[in-house]
């Protein structure tokens, strides 16, 4: 026995994926190219992030389907009132005219991320840019999680799922990303889609369920799998194929967590920002966290004694 326990003792510690939620929206404008890098230089496994399809077929990174006013200021510098009109009605020139590299300051976005620091004349990029930029840097192990933003019940706001994914897939293709993506979505619709087009990419199956948003109880987000042929989420995600599940951190319990490792599956919550939510759900042994702020991700990590992806100015 005291061999064993010497020869555990040895063992290295099991990696945790950091994943930079939009890059880092705490510290930086959200899904933009600085928010990026910003998340390269503190040094996380996973940039995090969403996407759309413009009226030209362009994939950006944006994560509502609309400009949003919170973030968004237009030609002549000013907020936009309401909501903006969708990403899919515009071209990427048109979309690009936009200034999203501050938080409007009246906005209750703003004294959410009050630590945020803006980057005016900053434009919503492209993925194809994000990946120039990854390479250009020299971030060779950094990969990248990339949710479609799609709902079945706003089908006017996007391009249809087959379109948003096989415009995604080709983009990732052309920069020789395969082995480097995952794929989520709280829209299984797309998940199946991926599935099928490309076997090999990770598909990561989200899930919110809270007292006012609910996902898992619509078969329409689900691609008709459902709770009442499966039992739990866990196995509705193992009969969907699915390679991760990440839900909401408050819908998670640990007696999930090891029903769904006990199926195969890797389990990653989301937007975990509390150093303490952090420490109880390493302490439980996630796979990995999505955190607005990947600098404090990576001391909760520190404290645990795991190890740690390099930052770029590392």
């Amino acid at each position: 026995m005291a061999f064993s326990l010497l020869t555990l003792a040895a063992l290295p510690a099991q990696a945790l994926d950091l994943q930079g939620h939009r890059g880092t929206r705490g510290l930086a404008p959200e899904n933009t190219l600085p928010a990026f890098e910003r998340a390269l230089e503190i040094g996380v496994t996973t940039l995090e992030l969403d996407i759309g399809v413009t009226a030209d077929n362009v994939v950006v990174i944006s994560h509502n389907p609309s400009l949003d006013p919170a973030i968004t200021r237009d030609t002549s510098g000013h907020w936009l009132g309401a909501k903006g009109p969708s990403i899919r009605s515009l071209t990427l020139a048109q979309l690009q005219t936009y200034d999203v590299g501050r938080i409007n300051p009246d906005s209750s976005y703003a004294r959410t991320f009050a630590t945020q620091q803006p980057r005016d004349g900053t434009r919503i990029p492209t993925l194809a840019a994000l990946f120039a930029r990854v390479k250009e840097l020299g971030a060779s192990e950094v990969r990248f999680n990339i949710e479609t933003k799609i709902s079945p019940s706003q089908p006017e706001e996007t391009v249809n799922p087959e379109r948003m994914v096989r415009a995604l897939l080709n983009v990732v293709r052309e920069a020789g990303m395969l082995q480097r993506v995952t794929i989520q979505s709280f829209d299984w619709r797309t998940l199946q889609i991926v599935q099928g087009f490309e076997p090999g990419v990770p598909t990561v199956y989200l899930s919110i369920q809270t007292a006012s948003s609910d996902n898992i109880r619509d078969g329409a987000w689900t691609a008709g799998f459902r709770m009442a042929d499966h039992g739990s989420v866990p196995r509705m995600v193992k009969a969907a194929g699915g390679a991760v599940w990440s839900p909401n951190q408050g819908a998670l319990t640990e007696a999930l967590l090891k029903e769904a490792q006990g199926l195969g599956l890797k389990v990653i919550p989301w937007t975990v920002n509390n150093p303490s939510d952090m420490d109880r759900l390493i302490g439980w042994g996630v796979d990995g966290l999505i955190s607005d702020y990947p600098d404090r991700l990576r001391d909760a990590a520190r404290q645990r004694g795991l190890p740690l992806p390099k930052g770029l100015k590392n």
